[in-house]
């Protein structure tokens, strides 16, 4: 199995720490999608990371559907089993997976020529990154004040949004102004299966 991505990529990363966790056993390489892309398309022509290349050579893409693969692999899965731990972690992941999508707009729209942004949208943006930070500072405070005795997807995938966001557009949200989250994002980036996938490896 072929984990293919960049681990500055949130997707990337929360895949390589859940399967990690899982405990399957999956090699990783450091493929651009920019600065390598022929290397990348000869792997999937799509040029989407991530990208998994599973044992009998399918290729996935989209870290859901990735490490969907992964629990069907090790034959467990990271969501709680109680209906309503499952639905709150469910919660929680999405609230991660939506944290990374505007702060990966944020980023790029900050890459265009200042004449040619739309603020209007960057602020909305914006708005919805805040309001979901917002509500995953909250469930941080309620569920996660110590690292819980199994990793759910929600608590890797909140620690791996915000450890994104101190990465790449830091000055868009204060680093205290979600303390609960960010105690838990430092709490999950001091543990060994962490510090295995940090976000700046391929960084110059």
């Amino acid at each position: 199995m072929l984990l293919v991505g960049m681990l500055d990529s949130p997707y990337v990363r929360r895949a390589a720490i859940a399967g990690t966790v899982l405990g399957i056993p999956f090699e990783h390489q450091s493929v651009s999608v920019f600065r390598h892309m022929d290397r990348f398309r000869a792997i999937n022509p799509l040029v989407k990371a991530p990208s998994l290349v599973a044992d009998d050579g399918t290729v996935l893409m989209e870290s859901q559907l990735i490490i969907q693969h992964m629990e069907d692999v090790a034959g467990r899965s990271l969501r709680p089993k109680d209906p309503a731990a499952r639905l709150a972690d469910l919660r929680a992941t999405a609230l991660a997976i939506v944290t990374c999508e505007k702060a990966i707009a944020i980023e790029y729209e900050r890459k265009r020529p200042e004449a040619i942004r739309y603020a209007p949208w960057l602020d909305r943006v914006a708005e919805q990154l805040q309001e979901a930070l917002a509500a995953l500072d909250m469930i941080a405070g309620e569920r996660w004040k110590t690292l819980p005795g199994s990793w759910t997807h929600g608590a890797i995938g909140a620690a791996v949004a915000w450890g994104f966001i101190r990465f790449t557009i830091p000055d868009a949200v204060a680093a205290d102004a979600f303390p609960a989250l960010a105690a838990h994002a430092a709490r999950c980036e001091a543990t060994e299966v962490f510090r295995n996938w940090p976000i700046d490896r391929e960084s110059p």
